[in-house]
């Protein structure tokens, strides 16, 4: 993992980039365990935003929420796509009991729809791919994911998009803490057809 993050901060150099932004200022130990990924690569909001910034064109940004959270919630301006981790069923018809919520599914187009976008992009898994889902615990999941499959510069939104629900005052439950539209960093209702996932 150490071999991981010196790659990243050889690359920042190289880019010119501030190395304590891309290997981030985010202690890994901090990361609570659900959001933790194997590469132990994770960006802030801000961070991930100065690294698209600058250097949009040898990253590959990832939306990896669901359809329906992109279209109701909206999306970071800067992603070069969506591309869902998990998915609803078709007809939602499972509950999910613990998350109080309709049945979500693992993807299996997700790899191939990754890895689709990264080509399209003339990249390669050894480059740099930035993931955000709502609050940081998918895009970890699909961060181990792409690793598995030889992706080695794989970072997580650690807030993600909406960020953490606030624990207690008039606001407890609501997603007002941290995270990317918190940040108030640029995103938006309007989705680009091209940058959304269709099934296969």
């Amino acid at each position: 993992m150490k071999h991981f993050a010196a790659s990243a901060m050889l690359a920042l150099c190289a880019l010119g980039l501030p190395v304590q932004g891309l290997a981030g200022d985010v202690d890994p130990a901090s990361v609570p365990e659900i959001k933790r990924s194997r590469l132990q690569l994770y960006l802030t909001p801000r961070e991930a935003y100065e690294v698209l910034r600058k250097d949009a064109a040898h990253t590959l940004f990832l939306d990896v929420r669901t359809r329906a959270e992109a279209m109701y919630v909206g999306m970071p301006t800067m992603a070069d796509g969506l591309v869902p981790y998990v998915e609803h069923q078709e007809l939602m018809t499972d509950w999910d009991e613990r998350r109080h919520m309709y049945q979500l599914m693992a993807n299996s187009d997700f790899l191939p729809e990754a890895e689709g976008r990264l080509k399209a992009k003339g990249l390669t898994k050894a480059d740099r791919v930035i993931l955000i889902c709502r609050s940081g615990d998918r895009s970890a999941r699909a961060a181990d994911l792409l690793a598995n499959a030889g992706y080695t510069q794989v970072y997580s939104i650690i807030d993600g998009f909406e960020g953490d629900a606030a624990k207690d005052g008039p606001q407890a439950g609501q997603r007002i803490v941290n995270g990317w539209k918190n940040a108030g960093l640029p995103w938006t209702y309007k989705l680009e057809k091209q940058k959304m996932y269709f099934p296969r």
